[in-house]
């Protein structure tokens, strides 16, 4: 029987609790301080709505194109002579005068797919829009850094599942909301089973290690992450709070090097003003709160934190005073170590449309390559497949 088969099919997949036999050796938690590069990815999901994001001011094809939709001049948040935030971003607008921002303009990849699962897909693997692929770009980073540093909790998201992102092909980060009910949960499985400790199944043994190491895992991110506590203020919402328990772990000095958040509700085709205001305003203040919080504790140096969402939408508004799926988008990448600060590249090219959406110009997987080379120090051949240009923001 196949490994997968029978961890679908096994009782000890699914029962209550848990119990670790003596003959299997728990994984031991290292107490190490983490010394290297850690890197924060932040979801929008659902598809924002780029030009209402950061907006074209100056561009009459933006408003003419959204006669009920377009955010007002007077109201956008200035930050050059062409572009400015929404208005609802004002904490955002402060890590861009503090030069801790850089802002990409029309981000995708060719042939687009407007479907979420699958554009959401796309950016998990970093695959081409005609390739399928089963491991996440994060996942397969896990993997080949797998000899110096394979434990599950070298990637953590903050949610209750696991983004596609995180999955590699032997070694997969942990999804937790909470540190405390994670480990309180793992402390209270058990597992009852008659096995011959002289003729156990490779399946069997593979589960209890993985159980094993998933409660140690537990253990170890609870125990240290009680070490720093943050008294800086961040908002009272979901988003807020999975924020600031990353800075706690961060600051905890936890031996964890991604972490990943989402925030979602972007899919905007009816009544798009008011949604993404409330959006994109949780989003500016959730992430200012964290970026000052690392930049007090003096770990916003090895830190950096992408922001992305599975693609924009399209121009002009629809009927329902909303957005339909669109392409390309904007990105954002906060750091204190930026060469790039500011706007990366011009603003979209309104006048130069494919049927209606934007035209990418910058690949996604050029920032990935960055990222992987400039921030955790890996090859991006083995993770990405082949090589992309890498970037100057770093």
């Amino acid at each position: 029987m196949k490994r997968r088969e029978f961890l679908k099919q096994s009782a000890l997949a699914s029962v209550g609790t848990w119990l670790i036999p003596s003959f299997l050796k728990a994984f031991d938690g290292q107490n190490t301080n983490f010394e290297g590069k850690r890197l924060i990815i932040i979801q929008l999901s659902g598809g924002n709505d780029g030009l209402n994001t950061v907006i074209p001011f100056e561009n009459d094809i933006y408003y003419n194109a959204r006669p009920r939709l377009a955010i007002p001049k007077d109201s956008v948040l200035k930050l050059n002579t062409e572009q400015g935030f929404h208005p609802a971003m004002s904490k955002m607008k402060q890590l861009y005068d503090e030069g801790l921002l850089c802002i990409f303009n029309s981000v995708g990849y060719p042939n687009p797919d407007r479907s979420h699962f699958r554009s959401m897909d796309i950016w998990h693997t970093a695959s081409d829009s005609q390739e399928y692929l089963s491991t996440g770009w994060i996942g397969r980073f896990l993997d080949t850094n797998c000899e110096k540093n394979c434990k599950a909790f070298s990637a953590i998201e903050l949610d209750d599942t696991l983004s596609l992102a995180m999955k590699g092909e032997k070694v997969k980060g942990l999804a937790m909301q909470n540190p405390e009910k994670f480990y309180k949960m793992a402390k209270n499985k058990k597992i009852n089973a008659n096995i011959s400790h002289h003729h156990i199944h490779e399946n069997v043994e593979y589960l209890y290690k993985t159980l094993t190491e998933t409660v140690s895992s537990a253990e170890y991110i609870y125990e240290k992450n009680k070490i720093q506590k943050t008294n800086l203020e961040y908002p009272q919402n979901e988003f807020g709070q999975r924020l600031k328990t990353i800075s706690q772990m961060i600051k905890s000095n936890l031996d964890i090097e991604i972490y990943y958040a989402s925030l979602s509700g972007f899919d905007t085709h009816v009544n798009q003003l008011n949604t993404q205001e409330r959006l994109l305003g949780m989003y500016s203040e959730a992430v200012y709160s964290l970026v000052m919080d690392l930049k007090q504790s003096g770990h916003l140096d090895n830190t950096l934190i992408l922001t992305f969402s599975e693609f924009g939408r399209r121009v002009a508004q629809n009927a329902s005073l909303g957005t339909d799926h669109g392409t390309s988008n904007n990105l954002f990448i906060i750091g204190n170590s930026l060469t790039k600060k500011g706007f990366y590249n011009q603003a979209p090219k309104l006048n130069l449309l494919d049927e209606g959406d934007l035209k990418y110009e910058i690949d996604f997987r050029n920032i990935y390559a960055t990222i992987l080379k400039k921030q955790l120090h890996t090859s991006q051949q083995s993770i990405l497949g082949k090589n992309f240009e890498e970037l100057y923001f770093l």
